[in-house]
């Protein structure tokens, strides 16, 4: 019910904006408006002798999520767009005989994207490169998300007083149980599996040996990864690599150029120079010929649509999995599983390409959607490819499709279940507050919040959590066609790189997003007669008006974020996790608490 009265306000919002607009601009607002939105949609030709340009500060989303009146009005130009539409963007440019190079400016801070979704755009650089087509690189200071990038290029340029940060990957957890305690709040946990972390913040002060064992490898996993690929482009051992990591960890720009990670040291002028000379215009020119990522792609993305009548859909389920409707950041299983009935019922959809971009949550709603996920497959292949993470109930609803594509750098796995159970019992009495029941079973209040659990309250919630744990199994040994002792031998919460979870049959092929699309195709037997279609659609009129009022230049204006801020907002991300805790029977299939690595 809370997220039906959510859902409605935030839709009677976006018409009333959308009304307001109309009525409050009058008639010559409006004729702006409209001359607006004709100027910002109205793309250039992209001209002969070009270089794409891509920001490396650009937010990689695996959907597009709908206009923001926050995010409108915060005054941030990050540049976002969806991971589809850059691989098909610089696929394009690679056979554009218009474009002749590409520049990666990594003048504004990155935006903390996955290593996975940065792994697939990594390669398209590549066979950008292979076509014998030019990447240059500019930063000023390269965080290694930067540098996974840069190192692609043909010649690398840091500012002379930049930085390039070497120092290999981490993963800080916040743990809560002390500050609890200090105000009195206690949590009872129950759950399966040694490695199943989910609850750590709230029952220990730092890292169990289960999970600092599994965390540790899983870093390893990545960080050897990007070690490798960085390696092979820069024609440095990973040896050599993990000797800079662990000596120095940030280098100046003279350092890194004696190491080989640079090519030059320089000033963003001196790369125009060379820009100027490939496009070949005079150097008195103050600029280049160039065309942005986004401007090209709402360019020649149009242009070269596809007008197949069979379509293969990628629907994106990205966010925690919660029960019910959901909101725009989570998978609520009553809405993704409507919009998976109507892909399946679509006699023009072929083929289902499932993208899961999520660290679970409820083991109910994950069933639900795993159930629906189950009867598409019936009616038309299902491939499922894996995003950044795609772990616990992220995984549960992964095992029912036909095939299973993940990058090496994917996370997956943590095939286990717990249940947290908090009271108020202390705090309350601290305060002079104090309750009594009335009930006609043992059990009556064995929901309540007020007390911690008895004994055999526990045991009646650990059941469950062991029949649920019992069921997950049960459907990955079904669905992956492996033998139950496997199953218990991998699962136990464990969390796995994409390279691991192929070796230990998680997971059939490493790939990205494009594969499974192809794969998709080629299960359907489309030939080349198909287009491709993103679900959910949700692009609504207010929307769009909005989008164009707020994209516009003039009001773009980068902003910084302070240090203690970043803290903050990193603790308040934690704590807004709780608010998806919303199981019927209280029970999850989740990844650790803000489960990130930088």
């Amino acid at each position: 019910m809370k997220q039906f009265f959510k859902q409605t306000i935030a839709s009677a919002i976006g018409t009333l904006a959308g009304l307001l607009l109309f009525f409050g601009l009058g008639a010559g607002g409006l004729v702006l408006l409209l001359i607006t939105a004709v100027s910002v949609n109205k793309q250039p030709v992209v001209e002969n002798k070009s270089i794409l340009v891509v920001d490396l500060g650009m937010q990689i989303k695996d959907s597009q999520s709908p206009a923001n009146l926050g995010q409108a009005f915060s005054g941030s130009d990050r540049e976002t767009m969806t991971l589809h539409r850059v691989l098909q963007s610089i696929e394009r440019a690679t056979e554009d005989e218009r474009i002749v190079g590409l520049l990666l400016d990594g003048r504004k801070n990155d935006a903390g994207n996955g290593y996975a979704n940065l792994a697939e755009v990594r390669q398209a650089l590549q066979n950008f490169r292979a076509a014998g087509k030019k990447i240059i690189a500019y930063d000023v200071n390269s965080s290694e998300r930067d540098y996974y990038l840069s190192s692609v290029a043909n010649r690398v340029v840091l500012n002379p007083m930049g930085i390039i940060e070497f120092n290999g990957l981490n993963s800080q957890q916040i743990f809560f149980k002390e500050a609890l305690e200090k105000y009195g709040v206690g949590v009872q946990v129950v759950r399966v599996g040694d490695y199943k972390s989910a609850v750590e913040p709230f029952t220990r002060s730092d890292y169990s040996p289960e999970n600092r064992q599994q965390t540790q490898k899983l870093l390893w996993d990545l960080w050897g990864n990007f070690m490798f690929a960085v390696g092979e482009s820069r024609q440095l051992t990973t040896g050599k690599l993990q000797q800079v990591a662990s000596d120095r960890g940030f280098l100046y720009s003279q350092e890194a150029r004696k190491i080989g990670l640079i090519d030059r040291s320089g000033y963003y002028d001196d790369v125009l120079t060379q820009l100027r000379q490939l496009t070949g215009e005079s150097q008195n020119s103050e600029t280049f010929r160039q065309i942005k990522l986004a401007t090209y792609a709402n360019r020649v993305l149009v242009e070269g649509e596809n007008a197949a009548n069979n379509v293969v859909a990628v629907l994106y389920a990205e966010g925690s999995i919660v029960d019910g409707e959901g909101n725009l950041d989570s998978i609520g299983s009553d809405r993704f599983t409507e919009t998976l009935r109507q892909l399946r019922k679509d006699d023009k959809i072929e083929a289902i390409v499932l993208r899961i971009n999520s660290p679970g949550g409820s083991a109910t709603a994950s069933e639900v959607i795993l159930r629906e996920i189950l009867l598409a497959r019936q009616a038309k292949p299902v491939v499922v490819s894996m995003g950044n993470v795609a772990a616990s109930g992220g995984y549960w609803i992964a095992a029912g499709a036909d095939r299973i594509f993940a990058l090496e750098n994917t996370i997956t796995g943590s095939i286990g279940v717990f249940g947290l159970l908090p009271n108020f019992q202390e705090i309350s009495q601290e305060q002079g507050i104090t309750w009594d029941v009335v009930k006609t079973g043992r059990f009556a209040d064995i929901n309540s919040s007020l007390r911690p659990k008895t004994d055999a309250e526990l045991a009646i919630y650990q059941e469950s959590v062991n029949k649920i744990y019992d069921l997950f199994l049960n459907k990955v040994a079904k669905y992956r066609h492996l033998s139950q002792d496997k199953v218990k031998e991998i699962a136990r919460g464990r969390v796995w790189s994409g390279r691991e979870a192929v070796e230990i049959g998680l997971v059939d092929s490493i790939g990205g997003l494009e594969a499974a699309v192809a794969y998709a195709a080629k299960q359907a037997e489309l030939g080349t007669d198909w287009r491709l279609e993103e679900y959910p659609q949700q692009n609504r009129w207010e929307t769009e008006i909005l989008e164009l009022l707020f994209d516009a230049e003039a009001l773009k204006t980068l902003k910084n974020t302070a240090p203690l801020t970043t803290e903050l907002l990193r603790i308040e991300r934690d704590l807004e996790i709780l608010q998806s805790f919303k199981d019927p029977q209280g029970i999850y299939a989740r990844l650790p608490f803000n489960f990130n690595f930088e």
